[in-house]
């Protein structure tokens, strides 16, 4: 196999393991989570806001980050742009705006508000307060990056299947 094709491979399962984390976490993590307490559901995501930040992830969600436009620049060919390069092209833009950018600006920050919160010290209105803030944005964010993720898999997936282009 060639290099650049090694490479897309690798990407498209990066890409592809991110795309499935957001999903999970939408369909399974999510509904569980909305259906404890407040004070519950505030101690549960502040354990996965902390959780989440290893090595593993950041290889994958960083590493798809840099996958994407990587193949994207090993797929544009001298004679000019193939299909696969506009495929991976449009998956570089969506991951990198939709789940990066969205991650980065908005998600990261309310984590980093509710991490702040000395849950010990809240009463029952205070975390209802707290989560009131807290839940809906962060949930409209993730269902962003979830969809984005998606898309971004389903044009690396098309990338995969388009024949390479012939270099001259």
């Amino acid at each position: 196999m060639v290099t650049k094709t090694i490479i897309l491979l690798i990407t498209a399962v990066s890409t592809s393991l991110i795309g499935g984390l957001l999903y999970a976490y939408s369909v399974s993590v999510s509904p569980g989570l909305g259906r404890l307490t407040d004070l519950a559901y505030l101690s549960a995501m502040q354990a996965i806001n902390k959780a989440i930040l290893n090595p593993l992830f950041f290889a994958s969600f960083i590493g798809t980050a840099v996958l994407l436009p990587v193949s994207t620049y090993l797929h544009y060919n001298n004679s000019g742009p193939s299909p696969r390069f506009y495929f991976l092209l449009a998956a570089s833009v969506i991951y990198l705006i939709g789940v990066l950018g969205v991650t980065i600006g908005g998600n990261v920050p309310l984590n980093e508000w509710l991490a702040k919160i000395n849950l010990s010290s809240l009463d029952s209105a205070e975390a209802a307060k707290a989560r009131l803030r807290f839940e809906g944005p962060w949930n409209r964010l993730h269902s962003i990056r979830t969809f984005s993720a998606f898309l971004a898999v389903v044009l690396t997936i098309c990338a995969c299947l388009m024949q390479p282009a012939i270099e001259k």
